[in-house]
């Protein structure tokens, strides 16, 4: 399928560019979509989380009072679960959240995702741009001029751009991934996703592996 190509002003070139009908026009496959974004937020826990149970508690293990004729609750000792200061019961312990995918699943998940941004107009492709040096105050113009009433930017470059990336570093909603690197959530969570022309090839052969079409 073809889309049209603008340049940083936001104006259309005149040409167009070629998108893989196996990656931008699937039906999308909202479960496989869910899989791999339940997957990308698990893998990034750090699975730290620990509190002290009864036996790590330090201090007395006398019993509090005897067992019965006193009219309150049996007690233990003031490691008690049930005493403030006390051990927690089954507290967290440090775990692993992370788990696999089929590539399959990732790769239609992501194409799925492509796809139904596409559908809904939300893909646009940019012509090639580069800067020598960053700038923060041309970058916000360029994105300015292709967002439209979008606020969230996802802008893919055809490879790792340092000067990019830091240029758009300042500005809130703006994230800037290489071809290589895009995933299902964070296409997701971009309200549009600006392709940079050169990322465009990129991205059909990446995405098109596993594809049927």
């Amino acid at each position: 399928m073809k889309i049209d190509i603008f340049n940083t002003q936001g104006s259309a070139t005149g040409r167009q560019a070629d998108l893989h009908d196996g990656v931008f026009g699937i039906e999308a496959n909202e479960h496989t979509m869910y899989l791999a974004v339940k997957q990308y937020l698990a893998n990034q826990r750090q699975g730290t989380h620990k509190s002290k149970e009864r036996g790590e508690i330090v201090g007395s293990t006398r019993k509090l009072f005897k067992q019965k004729g006193t009219g309150g609750a049996r007690r233990g000792n003031i490691k008690s679960p049930l005493l403030r200061g006390g051990g927690r019961a089954f507290g967290p312990r440090p775990r692993d959240y992370s788990f696999k995918l089929n590539k399959k699943v990732k790769s239609l998940a992501r194409n799925s995702a492509l796809s139904s941004k596409l559908a809904a107009g939300e893909v646009k492709v940019v012509e090639d741009f580069a800067m020598e040096t960053p700038s923060t105050k041309e970058m916000s113009k360029i994105l300015n001029s292709l967002k439209g009433d979008f606020r969230r930017v996802l802008l893919v470059t055809k490879a790792f751009d340092p000067v990019v990336i830091k240029a758009a570093s300042n500005i809130a909603d703006v994230e800037v991934l290489a071809a290589k690197d895009i995933n299902t959530y964070q296409l997701l969570k971009g309200d549009v996703i600006l392709l940079q022309e050169g990322a465009v090839s990129v991205v059909n052969e990446l995405c098109s592996k596993y594809s049927k079409n």
